[in-house]
């Protein structure tokens, strides 16, 4: 069974470099009907909050990323690590350390003033002594001297590393907590993880954790480190490249499925194809063909792919994701059109859903005056007759619907002997507010009749004050 796994630290926010790393794993489980595990890894006790758990259970939700078991908290399996870390001390493979923090610093300075690597000596590795006092002592793995790690890794291809540039690493604290390095590699074998899916900043970690899983007697998983996110300056991606939570992106008004397709292709391609389904995605994925080099996130191009999404998305599901933004701008839902309906006329004219809702308010909020430019523009004393001649028509009307719209318009055209630019314009600002909108009859529809008919004596009001004022 396959069986994959996002592992995040919940010592901050889930991030977008977090988020592609959980899509990939969560791809490849889906694609081989394997399983998806969520762990939340809170062993540091320090930094881990509550408030960043419910910021990734509520990222997880909102980008659809659903697991097949979890989440799993790392807190909750202390007991467990301590019956590891006994099961190694039983094989002699653990050892307490009683080096100091000052000690430790010393050495190091010493191998670099030397031109060595810093790292642990070993000094305590087999030690029979009597233990210093005062000191309390943390637990180290008694990594292998001799040989090398081999990881045929699924993206980087084969990385050796020899046994002796690893030195004992630290896999309980002194104050008896379990660290990092120990924690995954029971939680991988307990859980049953084939596959490690995971950023390649983990890279350095995985021939350690290979010698501590043979060290338990337990299997090694297939090992696939995907390379960094980096910002448009080649940096690491970080705060000061935009959002910090991925929940930000929601904030923004992007469609969760959109965000998930940029990710894909942050490092994996499918021929030249740039837009994907989450059907798409699933069906196309596979690690042979995520690139080895990082990728460079580009907010330009995400909005683009938002774009298309919310082009090709069913209106239904346009307006679930419009409904917030539409709620902060103080529209009533229940006192207008279908918000489906809406989403659906203004979708080729939004790239976000901060940008449609700040175009859909007219359909649902009345307005006093009239967008300044527009309405110097167009309401004009020109227009005056057109309009009175079309509200006529417009007030005659029995089946509110785009085609008598239309045709009303095309009868006021046709009687005075004008273009449809001289009565198009002046409807368009009477009844949005303003010079922008889909085509005018299909949005005449949408406002209504009797919010169309009140704003077009609104704007010849506006007219007959204009005329005065001159």
């Amino acid at each position: 069974m396959i069986r994959t796994r996002f592992a995040p630290s919940p010592t901050g926010y889930l991030h977008i470099g977090g988020v592609r790393t959980a899509l990939f794993s969560w791809l490849y489980a889906k694609k081989l009907g394997g399983e998806f595990i969520l762990r939340i890894e809170d062993t540091d006790l320090e930094r881990s909050t509550e408030e960043s758990v419910n910021a990734i259970l509520e990222g997880m939700s909102w980008l659809g990323l659903d697991y097949d078991q979890g989440p799993f908290y790392q807190t909750h399996r202390f007991e467990r690590y301590k019956e590891v870390i006994d099961q190694l001390f039983e094989k002699g493979l653990a050892y307490y350390c009683y080096a100091t923090p000052e000690e430790l610093d010393i050495m190091r300075e010493a191998q670099k003033a030397a031109g060595e690597k810093p790292r642990y000596d070993g000094r305590y590795r087999d030690f029979t002594g009597e233990p210093p006092e005062g000191v309390e002592p943390v637990i180290r793995f008694k990594n292998p001297i001799d040989g090398e790690v081999i990881i045929d890794d699924m993206v980087k291809g084969k990385v050796v590393i020899g046994n002796k540039e690893l030195d004992d690493l630290i896999i309980a604290r002194s104050d008896g907590t379990p660290t990092y390095n120990l924690t995954v590699v029971v939680d991988d074998w307990d859980m049953g993880v084939s596959h490690v899916i995971r950023g390649d900043d983990h890279l350095n970690n995985t021939p350690r954790q290979i010698n501590l899983y043979k060290a338990i007697g337990a299997e090694v998983p297939k090992f696939a480190h995907i390379p960094m996110v980096l910002g448009e300056d080649g940096s690491r991606l970080s705060k000061r490249h935009g959002a910090v939570s991925v929940l930000q992106y929601k904030e923004q008004g992007f469609l969760p499925e959109a965000l998930l397709n940029y990710l894909v292709r942050l490092g994996w391609s499918y021929g030249d194809q740039e837009v994907f389904t989450i059907d798409q995605m699933v069906e196309f994925f596979d690690l042979d063909s995520v690139n080895s080099s990082p990728s460079t996130f580009n907010t330009e191009k995400l909005t683009w792919v938002n774009e298309q999404h919310i082009k090709m998305a069913k209106a239904e599901h346009l307006a679930k994701h419009l409904a917030p933004f539409m709620t902060q701008h103080g529209c009533d839902l229940s006192q207008g059109p279908d918000l489906a309906e809406v989403a659906d006329l203004l979708r080729d004219r939004a790239k976000t859903f901060v940008e449609m809702a700040q175009a859909a308010t007219y359909f649902y909020n009345d307005f006093e005056t009239f967008e300044e430019g527009a309405a110097k523009k167009h309401l004009r004393p020109v227009a005056e007759e057109p309009l009175r001649v079309l509200l006529g028509k417009l007030e005659q009307i029995d089946e509110w619907q785009a085609e008598a719209i239309h045709a009303a318009i095309h009868a006021t055209t046709e009687e005075l002997e004008i273009g449809m630019g001289k009565i198009g314009m002046p409807l368009r600002v009477a009844v949005t507010g303003g010079g922008q909108s889909p085509a005018i009859d299909a949005t005449a529809q949408l406002i209504g009749k009797s919010r169309c008919i009140e704003r077009i004596h609104l704007a010849l009001e506006f007219i007959e004050n204009r005329k005065e004022a001159q």
